[in-house]
């Protein structure tokens, strides 16, 4: 009877905005949507970016629930202490190809890790972008990637040099990292693989991150970072003027082009 009316089990949905909205979140949202259509109709790439929740390694429980005769024993309390380790995966999603690369540490979650995943995505991906000649970054206000991050815009200047793209990224204003593609595309696709499953080991877990698929074709490739990420690692006032950074007139605080140094040619 209540499903001919319409009834279901349903979960909540979040998506009552609470809390004032800053005043320049819609010019925000549109000059997004402009830079896509640009990217889209020259074939230069574009991907969204963000660090997924942190996952404890080992022997705990993990939300959901899975075919069995018998449920898996995990331990009675989440102790850090008890854990092989934290992952940190921190993901880019190409929205055009419906591709997703995910790089996990379990070091620190800084702009470094960032940008090296960004580098390793680049090194699988470039092949399908040969004429490619910018990058446009999609990416949260805060974390690693944070719009204020000096370290994160350092690096960027890093990989244009090494890369020779021109690099524009565009942050999401504060609170609304949901519409951030990764989130709803990428992230919940792999919570949604691993459910009710635990995450016993470092290969487990890159094990279900690669076997993330969708109905609309999304594939995934993960990858284990072993090195160990500094945190506080500062940037002079020297280093930053070299950054080749010019801010946009729009939201000039979310938006920004990192162009590559002219190269020697003597």
């Amino acid at each position: 009877m209540l499903r001919d009316q319409k009834y279901g089990l349903r979960s909540h949905r979040k998506v009552l905005h609470t809390g004032k909205s800053h005043a320049q979140r819609d010019q925000q949202f549109r000059h997004i949507a402009e830079q896509r259509e640009d990217f889209r109709r020259s074939g230069d790439p574009r991907v969204s970016v963000d660090t997924k929740k942190k996952e404890l390694v080992g022997q705990f429980k993990n939300a959901g629930q899975t075919w069995c005769e018998e449920g898996e024993k995990v331990n009675d309390h989440d102790f850090p202490s008890d854990a092989v380790g934290r992952a940190a995966p921190y993901g880019v999603y190409d929205p055009e190809r419906n591709e997703g690369h995910v790089c996990v540490t379990t070091s620190s979650d800084t702009a470094d890790l960032a940008v090296d995943a960004l580098c390793d995505w680049w090194r699988l991906s470039q092949p399908y972008y040969p004429q490619a000649k910018r990058l446009l970054i999609e990416a949260d206000s805060g974390g690693s990637n944070a719009a204020r991050s000096r370290r994160y815009k350092k690096r960027l200047q890093d990989f244009a040099d090494e890369s020779g793209l021109e690099i524009t990224v565009s942050h999401y204003p504060p609170g609304t990292s949901k519409w951030n593609p990764i989130e709803h595309r990428l992230f919940s696709q792999i919570a949604a693989t691993w459910a009710g499953h635990v995450l016993s080991t470092l290969l487990i877990l890159l094990g279900f991150i690669r076997r993330t698929t969708t109905t609309t074709g999304l594939k995934v490739t993960a990858t284990y970072f072993e090195q160990t990420y500094l945190t506080g690692l500062k940037v002079t006032n020297a280093e930053f003027k070299t950054i080749q950074l010019t801010r946009h007139d729009i939201c000039p605080q979310w938006n920004y082009t990192i162009r590559p140094h002219p190269k020697n040619t003597e």
